[in-house]
């Protein structure tokens, strides 16, 4: 006799699968009619690719890479790369339709866009990973432009591989350098000032706008950073310059935890020489799962998606959590969230610091007119001030989360876009 499988038998819903159930909540909100959904809810363009590259042994290997635009309708559509060996086609399309939303939020004239290699970069050599960038660029130039599609770093990219990009794509073009084709690039190359910390620092912008708004005294607030990379680490040095007392922090092999507060420049001196952060001498190690049930008042998941969930979510202690990753919390645990009162900042307005700043970046490039670090940090600040305002204006219109309200007003922004552009032909 044939039954039904139990519900916990069900394949769990991919990350794209997310990205959907988020815009149809925040859809349902304002009544976007059925023809914009459908739409929205998919992806304009997805490339697969499948390329070889020589390693320094003389083998060849076989690597697969996507890039995935969501939107063009505002411009030209943005979003970062990364290398990693758990990237999939879901994974990418969710990133670029959050890119989107990212975009819109803080009202960039961009569409979303992602792009992703499957690969450990960790055991390349510098040649195998400039052979790599540069195969995997040719194999997506169709789509690339500085009025089509901008690259940016993503998880295990850099400048260094933004500069690989860059200058293949120059070579496509007559060789001369076409600085605006990708953002978050060297300084030499017309790379912006203050891009490399944009992403952390905007998260800390957020996070003191919603502290003013919520009453809460930042400089007096426990701090837990989960993921110790470029973004993790800023917000953890930002707060704990302006006094806050930052208690536990993690990178991929674990985490470590001192309720007295840590010495942040000492943490990230050890890792520099350490290549991680587990066994500083200072405090106790904990596991990245134990970290984020610490006894704190403000939690940033800096590391990868998915991190909050059902299951833990209960067990959350912080007030505020504000998401310097990419979906790290699922809509299971949203729902917790804000049943139990704490304030999310969601990712698509708390990390939208890099994007807003490769925006400043391209720019410049396209101006061949660079800015001050200062001026770029002043504007980054009035541009994350104005959008939680916006957001948590929309919030209370529609007795809303933050993150369904964020949703809200990046959608009717990019389907008003849409309306107003039309259908060709």
């Amino acid at each position: 006799m044939l039954v039904d499988s139990p519900a916990h038998d069900q394949p769990a819903p991919s990350l794209y699968d997310i990205a959907v159930e988020q815009f149809n909540t925040a859809a349902d909100v304002i009544g976007l009619d059925d023809d914009m959904r459908r739409i929205l809810s998919v992806c304009k363009r997805e490339l697969a690719v499948n390329f070889p590259v020589e390693m320094d042994d003389g083998t060849v290997q076989v690597f697969t890479g996507y890039r995935v635009q969501h939107s063009i309708a505002p411009g030209p559509s943005k979003g970062g790369i990364r290398y990693h060996p758990d990237v999939t086609l879901d994974e990418v399309k969710a990133l670029a339709m959050w890119m989107t939303w990212k975009c819109a939020v803080v009202g960039l004239p961009y569409g979303g866009a992602k792009g992703g290699v499957r690969v450990n970069p960790k055991v390349l050599s510098q040649n195998e990973l400039q052979n790599l960038t540069r195969r995997y660029t040719t194999e997506i130039s169709m789509l690339l432009g500085p009025h089509s599609d901008i690259p940016a770093p993503d998880v295990n990219t850099n400048p260094q591989v933004m500069a690989w990009i860059l200058d293949t794509y120059s070579m496509h073009h007559g060789g001369v350098a076409v600085p605006a084709v990708v953002t978050g690039k060297p300084l030499l190359l017309g790379g912006s000032a203050g891009r490399l910390e944009a992403t952390g620092r905007g998260c800390v912008f957020a996070i003191e706008q919603a502290c003013r708004t919520y009453d809460i005294d930042l400089p007096s607030q426990r701090v837990v950073v989960q993921g110790f990379g470029n973004v993790g680490s800023t917000v953890a040095q930002i707060l704990h310059s302006i006094g806050c007392r930052v208690i536990g922090v993690s990178d991929s092999h674990g985490g470590i935890y001192n309720p007295n507060g840590l010495d942040i420049p000492s943490v990230l001196a050890y890792k520099r020489q350490m290549q991680t952060i587990v066994d500083f001498p200072e405090a106790e190690n904990v596991t990245n799962e134990e970290l984020l049930e610490l006894d704190c008042d403000i939690l940033v998941p800096a590391a990868l998606e998915e991190q909050i969930t059902e299951e833990n979510a209960p067990r959350i202690k912080a007030r505020l959590i504000a998401e310097a990753a990419n979906g790290p919390t699922t809509p299971d645990a949203d729902r917790i969230l804000y049943d139990r009162g704490i304030i999310v900042l969601p990712d698509i307005y708390a990390n939208a610091g890099g994007v807003t700043v490769s925006y400043f970046e391209w720019v410049q490039a396209l101006q061949s007119f660079s800015w001050t670090e200062d001026e770029v940090n002043s504007r980054l600040q009035r541009i994350m001030i104005e959008s939680f305002m916006a957001i948590h204006e929309a919030a209370e219109q529609y007795h809303v989360p933050l993150r369904t309200a964020a949703l809200v007003r990046a959608i009717q922004r990019v389907a008003e876009f849409t309306r107003v552009r039309g259908i060709y032909p």
